[in-house]
């Protein structure tokens, strides 16, 4: 028994390693997706954009703001010259936080009082504030303890005042929920359309289909259909359990919703189309999805911020279609955002659906012929 086992085991690996795809299968994606998570994956906060808006410029304000300049954790994005300059940039995400010292502060330090420090922060990705207030935090503590050893002080003189935008108690169910909405609709969408052409080929009826009077456009649209249908549906789904159920608000318009969801839908669709018709059996339409989901889910900021990740890293997020769709999804769903603020996200997703689409057509086509 043991000897047939032996043999057996050693002519499955021969044809493993025989045929070049099953090589190219075992080695390279596990590779790639090593590469991205070791470029990609990061929990860690570098170079957080802030602006300061000093009302004071007093020599203690400088010493406090002296300290953030020498911290690899932020980066100093401009200056704020009035109140109304702070909405924009959180906005249009340009900064994560402001700082804000009042007119008085070096005065009540000076005189003994305890100071207050401002800081507004962007509460659409909970985890990135809160890992920014921490630093925040030891930054001010420092400052606490050599003022108040400088000055022969008991209390802590700055107080921090924290106000999160769009999130005000940063709860990280808000973040996640809205963005499995995303996760879940490429998962179902991914998997419904990249097995269909494989699945025909691996079952003997694509022959059939060539002999149909349809032609391949129509093919390739009946074959899109379901995918389109069912990743709409598992958003909506989702959509609704995430308000009703888990209690995150939605504080944007239905449309400009179901606008990122259609466009996300189709970019999908074709991404699955194009794997699809590459590959000739179920088992190499479903590495191919695996191969695009995972690396995709690192590269689109669900979990960790893409301003962490190298800038050559950076650079792929750009083709992710997932990267645009959650800042609409977080956009819509927390911030209350109209399709003004997020066209520049749309008009990337529209391109990629487009490119997708027509490289799935051509790729049918081809394979067709």
């Amino acid at each position: 028994m043991f000897d047939h086992i032996l043999a057996l085991t050693i002519k499955e690996f021969l044809a493993l390693f025989k045929d070049k795809r099953s090589r190219m299968v075992v080695i390279v994606p596990p590779l790639i997706q090593l590469l991205v998570f070791g470029y990609a994956a990061s929990f860690d906060l570098n170079a957080v954009p802030y602006a300061v808006y000093d009302r004071d410029h007093g020599d203690a304000a400088r010493d406090l703001l002296a300290r953030f300049t020498g911290t690899p954790t932020f980066e100093l994005a401009g200056h704020v010259s009035h109140e109304g300059e702070i909405a924009g940039l959180i906005d249009a995400r340009a900064v994560m936080l402001v700082v804000q010292i009042g007119p008085r502060f070096s005065a009540d330090l000076a005189a003994g009082r305890t100071a207050a420090v401002q800081v507004l922060i962007d509460g659409r990705n909970s985890n990135s504030a809160q890992v920014a207030l921490n630093d925040l935090n030891q930054i001010v503590n420092a400052f606490n303890r050599d003022w108040s050893a400088a000055h022969g002080l008991a209390g802590p003189p700055v107080n921090l005042v924290t106000r999160a935008w769009y999130n005000p108690n940063l709860e990280s169910r808000w973040f996640f929920v809205s963005g499995l909405v995303g996760l879940l609709t490429l998962v179902v969408t991914m998997m419904v359309t990249a097995l269909s052409v494989a699945r025909e080929r691996e079952q003997g009826t694509f022959d059939q289909l060539l002999v149909t009077p349809l032609r391949p456009f129509e093919i390739l649209i009946g074959k899109a259909m379901p995918g389109l249908v069912i990743g709409v549906f598992e958003a909506s789904v989702v959509v609704v359990l995430a308000v009703l159920w888990f209690g995150v608000p939605l504080q944007g318009e239905l449309w400009v919703l179901y606008l990122g969801i259609g466009l996300f839908v189709l970019a999908a669709v074709g991404v699955g189309l194009t794997i699809s018709s590459l590959a000739l059996t179920l088992q190499q339409a479903l590495l191919g999805a695996f191969l695009f989901l995972v690396p995709a889910v690192v590269l689109s900021g669900f979990a960790t911020p893409i301003a962490n990740m190298t800038p050559m890293v950076q650079a792929l997020t750009y083709l992710d279609p997932l990267r645009y769709y959650l800042v609409i999804l977080r956009g819509v769903f927390l911030e209350g955002a109209g399709f003004a603020l997020l066209s520049d996200q749309m008009w990337p997703l529209a391109l990629i659906a487009l490119a997708t689409l027509a490289a799935a057509g051509w790729l049918f086509r081809h394979r067709m012929g």
